[in-house]
């Protein structure tokens, strides 16, 4: 436990020292700075075990805590173009099977946004890593809310949201009603869980822009109560598979150009805007 936070109060250095670089810094992309907080030598970033000034190559990637319901929840911002358009923010799988901000399709997700040079916010569920409480399994509805109150707080841009499995069915019941939400990705649907069909009969008013995503061979999303579920759901929507398992596994940068060729087709793109909330999609005209 004391070397974990050891460890996550040397990502706290790092990260903040590389959003406030200095003359003669050490450039470093995120597999470094994730190589570095390990333990690994990267260049010449540490003397004698100190952190020392970063710049990273392509974005910074900001560690922190927000507030939420029951204490804090334990962050990560990859910060993103000024003239970006949106805001991106992905929730991760279920916590009691391992699941964290930094799961493989969370990250995959992340990195889809964020080649369109958005902010994207990724943070742990309650009880997840370092961040405070228990998990409840719906009240973790909470969380995504306090995550798109800092998004809308400290970025203020429109958000489009993407959530994996557990991610997906509790991130998009806090964002459906969320009128600062204007798109939906949803990855590895969890139709079907402990031989329960969950029938997210709240999507049938939800009228955002949503992408269903998933593995042709996900044992927690079979293509027929999918099919179900996303025919029921109100327009616009998409409902596509990739081969692969629930995870994915092997076909990861096949979902990332997925979620990025679907963004594309809702015209979605950097550019300069301003830090003011437009009106929804369903209100314009």
């Amino acid at each position: 436990m004391a070397k974990a936070l050891r460890k996550q109060r040397l990502a706290d250095i790092v990260v903040d020292r590389a959003l406030r670089p200095a003359p003669g810094s050490v450039l470093l992309d995120e597999q470094g700075l994730h190589a570095l907080i390990a333990g690994y030598s990267v260049g010449s970033c540490c003397d004698n075990g100190r952190a020392c000034n970063v710049t990273f190559t392509h974005a910074a990637v900001r560690s922190f805590f927000l507030d939420g319901p029951v204490g804090r929840l334990e962050a990560l911002l990859n910060t993103g173009s000024p003239g970006a358009t949106h805001a991106g923010l992905v929730c991760h799988p279920h916590p009691m099977f391992g699941g964290t901000m930094h799961n493989k399709v969370v990250f995959h997700a992340m990195k889809a946004l964020h080649s369109f040079r958005f902010p994207v916010l990724r943070f742990n569920f309650r009880g997840a890593g370092l961040s405070a409480g228990q998990h409840d399994g719906r009240d973790e509805v909470g969380d995504v809310q306090a995550a798109l109150a800092w998004l809308k707080r400290e970025i203020g841009l429109p958000v489009v949201f993407a959530g994996f499995s557990f991610g997906a069915a509790i991130g998009l019941r806090a964002c459906c009603p969320d009128r600062d939400v204007r798109a939906l990705i949803s990855l590895g649907t969890p139709v079907e869980t402990e031989g329960r069909f969950n029938s997210f009969r709240f999507l049938r008013d939800c009228p955002k822009p949503k992408l269903f995503l998933s593995g042709d061979h996900d044992p927690f999303g079979p293509r027929a109560a999918l099919e179900q579920v996303v025919a029921a759901a109100a327009e616009p929507k998409r409902l596509l598979f990739i081969p692969g398992d629930h995870f994915f596994a092997g076909h990861l940068t096949e979902m990332r150009q997925t979620v990025e060729s679907w963004l594309r087709e809702q015209g979605l793109q950097a550019a300069h805007s301003k830090s003011r909330f437009s009106p929804p999609p369903e209100a314009e005209g």
